[in-house]
């Protein structure tokens, strides 16, 4: 099995930084890519932002592009997000995510809550 645990949320005015991090133990190497997601109240869970561990290819959502950054660390099994230039749109649930070899993100943290007042 692994485990995903999220850290680095928190209050942040429009304009801050926040960064997030996924720390994952157990299986982790059958983990081929992690990923954030994000839920905002009355919203469906949305797509973020990826990280391929072997290519280390990246990919973002549209909105997000040029502001997130995605990125990790194989020896800790760390991911982190830098979020800048942050948004009240961007309030939200932030979720890490594994995917394994099935190709499914099968494997979810308890999530840490971003707020971004105006």
């Amino acid at each position: 099995q692994v485990q995903l645990v999220e850290s680095g949320g928190g209050l942040v005015q429009a304009g801050g930084s926040l960064r997030l991090s996924c720390a994952a133990s157990g299986r982790t190497r059958s983990v081929y890519a992690m990923g954030w997601f994000r839920q905002a109240p009355g919203k469906e869970r949305e797509f973020v932002s990826e990280i391929d561990w072997s290519t280390t290819r990246t990919s973002y959502r549209n909105s997000v592009k040029g502001r997130f950054t995605i990125s990790g660390d194989n020896a800790k099994n760390t991911m982190y997000l830098q979020m800048n230039s942050l948004e009240p749109e961007d309030t939200a649930v932030y979720y890490c995510a594994a995917r394994r070899s099935n190709g499914n993100y099968d494997v979810w943290g308890q999530g840490t809550q971003v707020t971004v007042s105006s």
